[in-house]
Formats: structure tokens, sequence, C-alpha cells
């Protein structure tokens, strides 16, 4: 069964650089997120395996969306992605559950690589 990854980043662009950088991985069953409060509605639903969160988002931010997600699914796989400069909130993060965190701007090895490890 294919990996399902909900992409979550209220910048479209970030959202396009993210989805191309795991197409050419193999990455094929992408969903996506604008704001936190979509995410949250989205994983009720998709249960998607993995799921790359911004920190700093409308609505609800990443960190909001990380609590709400554990608490309907412990185990559920979530790697946040942040600005530089944000190394409380990763920290809290981790603390909350977190996987892994990639920093922006990221090289695209480094994104496939934590991906890949998150979904071992």
């Amino acid at each position: 069964m294919e990996n399902k990854i909900l992409i979550v980043d209220d910048a479209i662009f970030m959202r396009m650089i993210i989805k191309e950088a795991l197409s050419k991985s193999g990455y094929n069953n992408l969903i996506e997120a604008n704001d936190g409060e979509e995410a949250c509605n989205i994983f009720k639903y998709e249960k998607p395996d993995l799921m790359l969160l911004d920190i700093t988002m409308p609505k609800k931010d990443g960190l909001e969306v990380l609590r709400e997600i554990k608490k309907l699914d412990s185990s559920a796989k979530v790697v946040m992605c942040s600005a530089i400069g944000q190394e409380n909130m990763i920290v809290e993060a981790i603390k909350l559950g977190a996987l892994d965190f990639i920093v922006k701007p990221f090289k695209t090895e480094t994104l496939v690589k934590v991906v890949d490890n998150a979904l071992k």
C-alpha cells in the first residue's frame, strides 16, 4: 500500500516545492491543507501515514495541530517544518511527540531523507 502524506503549509509555493520533491522520489499519494484547521479535519478522515506540518500558520498553528492530532491518534507520525529562529517551538514540538523537524529553506535530499526515515 502506498504511503499517504498530508502536507500542511499556508504558503502554496512551499506545498508545491514539497509535493514536487516527494513526487520525484516516488511518493504520489499526497494531500494538502493550507491551515491548521483544515489539517485537523483532513487528518480525521484521511488518516495519513505521515503529516508534514508547518509551525507558523493562521487559524491553528502547528503546535496546536500537533496537540490535537496526538489526542486523536497518539501514534500519528508528524514531522514539523519551521523557519530558522523557531528553535523553542521545535523543542516544544518534539516534546509533544513530533518525530523530527525540517528547517526551511531545506534541500530536497534532506526532505526526502526525513520522510523516508519517518515512514520506516
